[in-house]
């Protein structure tokens, strides 16, 4: 190993500290460099996993990193006229890279270990990306991972059989990229002392400071503070994400030259476009605010991005994490066709604000018929959780209705107050009696006052003045199905395609 030493720096800096690094270089020699420093700043970022699968090494197998990594992939699917493509792993880069392949002609199979695509959303939502994917001749293949790579029998090219765990095979795919995790890429700091998690994200505070002097750490590589939970109690997670990780350094910069810069942490806010449509979100779903045993509510609204009777409205499935006591918001997500991601950046700047459900009901936004509505989706949103905060109307939702399904309870009573056109389709939840909301007040002597009553409509505006008709009329146990029928089927759909792998 050849050691090279650059304490004589031709550079005018004061030296105080070194640091040394084993490095590969071009000709594949390991050369230990000591570099001087007077600052150093760690922005390593994360590499892709490669797992010990058996035959991992074929031909035709790729991982995702840099611009060197997709000018390969660009080339091999020229070269090799790939046909078939397999993309293990649907999250952020998976799902981009699908959409990008489709559009090159290539037939994909989508692999992921987990049970949906796009694991940052909650599955109801989702399900709405993994249709899109159906919707475009993708094969989606969820709840199954990875277990072997063989080459084709019979032939001696380049194409792979690839083996499932739940032995599943899928024949003769030319190429296969792997998105199926990263890790930090920080082997540097072993040596320097630097600490780190045990999965090897690098420790820093509030200022990037790591627990060597001198030495600060930035990016997809740090532990940084989560400010939506350390609101209850101090909390770090690992976002890797390209917006916060140049602001990082920005600030470190800052910092360094003497300014008292302090970071409140990473919220998270991230999208996605799948096709036709557009996925975001921001701050914690319902999986991590249950995993952290937090009291929290959720509301499901489907509003239109524009006024509804201008063209080119589209529906956005919009939901909504808060704190049922003081209507703090923990987080969001949306899909939908347009309007998406602005919906998604106000709400965010909402959390970053510390705002309250209160303070969406009330936000003033900008309105004209081509690009918005009077009641922004996001004042909709707002107004459905504070109903809630404020006990006008008790919710469950589509996971506490399948149970209920699950295991049928005689105390139980779902009304649809749709019309009888929007439900001659059969789009009605199981066992549902269908009151439209128009006749609700003549018919009220048809429901029982001693069950619990459970509320549907189309998207939720109908089925909320049908549950305050009832409660204001005596009925003591009414509940509104959050995000009615349409969140329903679609999570409905998703168990389905789940229970169909």
């Amino acid at each position: 190993m050849q050691d090279i030493d650059y304490f004589n720096n031709p550079y005018p800096v004061s030296t105080k500290h070194s640091i040394k690094i084993d490095w590969q270089s071009s000709n594949m020699r390991s050369i230990l460099i000591r570099q001087s420093y007077t600052e150093l700043i760690l922005a390593l970022g994360a590499e892709p996993l490669k797992p010990p699968i058996p035959g991992i090494d074929r031909p035709g197998l790729f991982n995702l990193r840099n611009l060197q990594d997709m000018d390969k992939i660009s080339t091999w699917i020229e070269e090799k006229e790939v046909q078939h493509c397999v993309v293990a792993g649907a999250g952020f880069v998976g799902l981009e890279m699908v959409e990008q392949l489709v559009r090159k002609n290539i037939k994909v199979t989508l692999v992921e270990l987990a049970p949906q695509v796009l694991g940052p959303l909650d599955p109801e939502m989702s399900a709405i990306l993994h249709r899109e994917c159906e919707k475009n001749g993708v094969n989606v293949i969820v709840g199954d991972g990875i277990a072997k790579f063989s080459p084709v029998e019979g032939e001696d090219g380049i194409a792979s059989v690839l083996q499932l765990q739940s032995g599943r095979i899928i024949h003769k795919a030319e190429m296969t990229i792997l998105f199926i995790g990263a890790r930090p890429d920080t082997a540097i700091t072993i040596d320097a002392g630097i600490k780190t998690t045990p999965h090897g994200h690098i420790i820093v505070d509030d200022q990037f400071r790591t627990s060597v002097p001198h030495v600060w750490a930035v990016g997809d590589s740090v532990m940084v503070r989560n400010p939506i939970l350390s609101r209850k109690k101090e909390e770090l997670w690992a976002v890797p994400l390209a917006g916060p990780a140049n602001r990082q350094g920005r600030m470190v910069a800052d910092i360094i030259y003497g300014k008292d810069r302090r970071y409140k942490g990473t919220y998270g806010a991230r999208v996605v476009r799948v096709f036709g449509h557009i996925a975001a979100c921001v701050g914690m779903n319902e999986k991590i605010l249950s995993a952290n045993g937090l009291p929290f509510s959720v509301v499901h609204v489907h509003p239109g991005s524009r006024e509804n009777n201008f063209p080119g409205s589209k529906a956005i499935n919009l939901k909504l994490m808060f704190d049922p006591n003081d209507g703090h918001i923990y987080g969001a997500c949306a899909v939908g066709e347009d309007g998406v991601e602005k919906r998604i950046d106000i709400l965010s700047t909402a959390i970053q604000g510390g705002m309250t459900v209160h303070d969406l009901a009330d936000l003033e936004l900008c309105y004209a018929p081509p690009v918005g509505s009077a009641i922004d989706p996001v004042n909709i949103a707002g107004m459905a959780a504070q109903n809630v905060v404020d006990g006008l109307v008790k919710q469950i939702d589509w996971k506490e209705l399948k149970e209920l399904q699950d295991h049928p309870a005689s105390d139980v009573i779902v009304i649809d107050v749709r019309n009888p056109g929007e439900v001659a389709k059969g789009d009605l939840v199981p066992n549902a009696i269908n009151i439209p909301l128009n006749n609700l007040r003549e018919r009220m002597i048809e429901i029982p006052r001693d069950k619990q009553i459970i509320v549907s409509c189309q998207s939720g505006q109908r089925a909320y003045y049908a549950c305050r008709i009832l409660t204001e009329n005596g009925y003591a146990d009414v509940r509104n199905l959050s995000g009615a029928y349409k969140t329903y089927s679609s999570a409905q759909q998703h168990s389905v395609l789940q229970a169909s792998q």
